[in-house]
């Protein structure tokens, strides 16, 4: 009766697309659903074009598993095609390449209708499934899988590759090798919804598959070249990602071009690069922000730039910074925070791979100085290094000041080059009203 009624509650969501399952070699099928009408996705990626939620249905002689689910306002689609391929008692596995809502949404329900599955997911995983099931967590066979682990479904088997960070630290993928279809999850992906469902048939996502790699996994870069690196001797002929097209024409392409864009947006030169970044009122953070830079550029092996965001694009700034070696942010304190001009960069720095990179902070103010340690906190939040306490001048710097700030940007450019002392600040504490 519960999953009659489910059903009947996700019809809302009726069967755009294709009016059935879609077969992706023998025995494999895909069973997701269509969303042609979504326009944010996670609240941080545009989708102009949609998406999709691509699940998957295979079948061995010993059982059938699904790869994957869909977001659960979509679950009367994704249970119709799966009730075309196969039964709920048939259903030896249930594979959780990755826990976000938008692939685990029908998982509840699924599993109330197979409850005999097998669930597969990577370790870290685990403490994700617990809290989404809740006290139903115990009633169900669970079982954590890491790289080189198999699936048996008789005949065939399912191999598992572990994936961390690309783009949540549960992420795996899943290797069928009968048919050469590796299913990677969100690796591979865009948020571009086109009912015939294959790269060679859908409209031109190219650049909804780079603005996917570019919202979703550049944060993680380092991550996703481990994880090519691992899949990349796999000899596969499809590919089978959660979100867009399912890539089966000159698949390794899209391999080659993720890892194109997984490396660094400008060349590494010999020499570290410090990026001075401020934003001024009156033209003390500026005089403090250039004072930083000469420093910075007396020390042997650091080129160092110096950035006046107010009249600069953010976007670019990003592809600098995620190639630079270290980054000082400098802001005034206006009404006991920092200027928004600062604000907007750091939101936008969570969308770079930013991690171990050297940061600091530096300003001026008149009363309280709140903006330096704000900073300072969301640096750290980013998990950059911090290895010198910010500057903070009152009011215009004196002579005395400034030769003080040419001393913080030498300090900073020898950490940079490894000739400080490795130290990392505590986390600062807050600042006085």
């Amino acid at each position: 009766m519960a999953a009659a009624s489910f059903a009947s509650s996700s019809a809302v969501r009726s069967l755009i697309g294709p009016d059935g399952p879609v077969a992706l070699a023998e025995g494999v099928h895909w069973i997701g659903a269509l969303d042609p009408d979504l326009r944010s996705f996670d609240v941080i990626v545009r989708t102009a074009n949609g998406t999709s939620y691509n699940a998957y249905a295979v079948r061995g002689s010993g059982g059938v598993a699904i790869i994957d689910t869909v977001k659960a306002e979509f679950a009367g689609a994704f249970f119709a095609r799966l009730e075309a391929v196969a039964r709920y008692d048939e259903i030896r596995f249930i594979v959780l390449n990755h826990l976000e809502p938008d692939h685990t949404g029908a998982l509840p329900e699924l599993l109330r209708r197979a409850p005999q599955a097998q669930v597969l997911l990577s370790p870290r995983g685990l403490p994700l499934l617990r809290a989404l099931l809740r006290d139903d967590f115990g009633r169900y066979d669970i079982r954590p899988v890491t790289t080189g682990e198999t699936a048996s479904l008789g005949d065939c088997a399912l191999e598992f590759f572990t994936t961390p960070y690309v783009h949540w630290p549960d992420t795996q993928c899943t290797w069928f090798a009968r048919q050469r279809i590796l299913f990677t999850c969100d690796l591979f992906g865009s948020h571009f919804c086109d009912a015939r469902l294959f790269n060679d048939e859908a409209g031109d996502f190219r650049l909804a598959f780079e603005h996917y790699f570019d919202r979703i996994m550049r944060p993680f870069r380092s991550f996703v070249t481990e994880a090519l690196d691992l899949l990349e001797p796999l000899d596969f002929a499809l590919i089978a990602p959660s979100h867009g097209p399912i890539l089966r024409t000159n698949p390794r392409d899209y391999l080659q071009r993720t890892r194109a864009l997984a490396k660094a947006r400008l060349g590494a030169g010999p020499e570290k690069a410090l990026l001075v970044i401020y934003v001024s009122a009156y033209g003390a953070t500026a005089g403090l922000a250039q004072a930083i830079h000469d420093g910075a550029e007396q020390e042997p092996g650091v080129r160092a730039a110096l950035f006046d965001l107010e009249g600069a694009e953010i976007a670019p700034l990003l592809d600098l910074i995620e190639a630079a070696d270290g980054i000082a942010l400098g802001s005034p304190t206006i009404n006991g925070d920092a200027v928004r001009r600062i604000w907007d960069l750091m939101a936008a720095l969570a969308e770079i791979e930013l991690r171990g990179k050297l940061g600091a902070a530096f300003g001026s103010y008149g009363w309280s100085g709140e903006a330096v340690r704000m900073i300072e906190t969301r640096l750290q939040g980013l998990k950059l290094r911090l290895p010198e306490p910010g500057l903070r001048v009152r009011l215009h710097p004196s002579a005395e000041e400034l030769a003080e700030g040419q001393d913080f940007g030498r300090r900073l450019a020898a950490h940079l080059c490894g000739r400080a002392p490795a130290r990392v600040l505590d986390a600062p504490e807050a600042a006085a009203g």
